[in-house]
């Protein structure tokens, strides 16, 4: 089984913002499959189950998302994690992959490292970073502009993800690696 977990907040003033591309990805992964809704409170998130996969937007606020993974891992023992989250580090657009290290900061990374370790595969979507660093809350709260490529972004990272789910890490990323887009 393979959980994939967005990251974002869940109060709709925050859908369209760049902190909530993990949501905006398992929207368009829901939408690709057919799924079952999962009701449990204890799970703090919206879980959604097809066949072998569960989709989770937990809606604990990102600096505690590592409780609602924690609840959904530790009832359903998933073989694969993979976590989707927006990443300040990268510049805009571009589309990274990892396991395991560091959060780099992202409050959201550290609270699910905190819960259930480190070992789990990242889906790092760039969403760049504010020329003034005394900014980053209110960027990172921003909503896309109209003039950014969200849709090529979330497509691929679409993709990818699908792909993941069945692949090799290293083969997904040196197909699915989006540079940065200017």
């Amino acid at each position: 089984m393979t959980l994939i977990v967005g990251l974002g907040n869940p109060d709709l003033k925050y859908k369209n913002n760049r902190h909530n591309v993990g949501f905006m990805v398992i929207d368009k992964l829901i939408k690709k499959y057919s799924y079952t809704c999962i009701n449990k409170s204890s799970f703090k998130g919206e879980l959604y189950k097809s066949k072998d996969i569960l989709f989770l937007k937990p809606q604990t606020y990102m600096n505690l998302s590592g409780l609602s993974v924690k609840s959904v891992n530790d009832y359903y023992k998933p073989d694969q994690i993979i976590v989707i989250h927006d990443d300040l580090d990268l510049p805009f657009g571009a589309l990274r992959f990892k396991i395991a290290g560091s959060s780099g900061g992202h409050n959201g990374l550290n609270s699910i490292d905190t819960c259930i370790g480190k070992k789990y595969t990242r889906v790092r979507i760039g969403i760049g970073r504010p020329k003034d660093r005394d900014q980053v809350a209110n960027f990172v709260l921003s909503n896309f502009l109209d003039s950014e490529d969200l849709k090529n972004i979330l497509d691929t990272a679409l993709k990818a993800i699908i792909e993941l789910i069945n692949e090799e890490l290293s083969t997904i990323s040196s197909k699915y690696t989006l540079k940065a887009i200017k």
